[in-house]
Parts: structure tokens; sequence; C-alpha cells
């Protein structure tokens, strides 16, 4: 299965906010949204991070903006 975007991520949120702001829901139904919102924030708040991290690896040397190159592996970071 494709990895989501961000962007994707981010919309399917969208929609299930509005779904369960504007429409009668059942239980289980709502629960079901509920339980997906939160995996699809984690999710967001994830990719977010990396992004941070990443920016965070561009660092000033000797008046030089230089990348260093950046992998995460299972949660830990590791510079090349």
């Amino acid at each position: 299965m494709k990895k989501r975007t961000f962007e994707d991520s981010l919309k399917r949120l969208e929609k299930i906010i509005d779904e369960m702001e504007n429409s009668q829901l059942d239980i289980d139904k709502a629960m079901k949204l509920f339980e997906e919102g939160i995996s699809l924030v984690k999710e967001c708040s994830s990719k977010l991070n990396e992004t941070k991290k990443r920016i965070e690896i561009l660092v000033e040397k000797n008046g030089k903006i230089e990348k260093e190159n950046f992998t995460e592996i299972n949660g830990n970071n590791e510079k090349e």
C-alpha cells in the first residue's frame, strides 16, 4: 500500500472532522472515525517532526550553510 502524503493525510483528517461535526453518526461509526482521526494526527505529527529535524540539520559553518545527510530508521536519528 502506498504511503499517504502529509497533504493527503491532512485532507482526510479535515473530512473526518467535517463528517463528525455535521452528521448524525451512530456511536460505532463515530468511534471508528475518531480512531482514524487520532491515527492521522499521529502520522501528521511524525511527518512534521521529521521535517523539522531535516531543517535543523542545515547548519551554519564558517559563514556558509551546509547540508548534512539525514535518515531516520526505526525512530533513531542517524547522520550520514
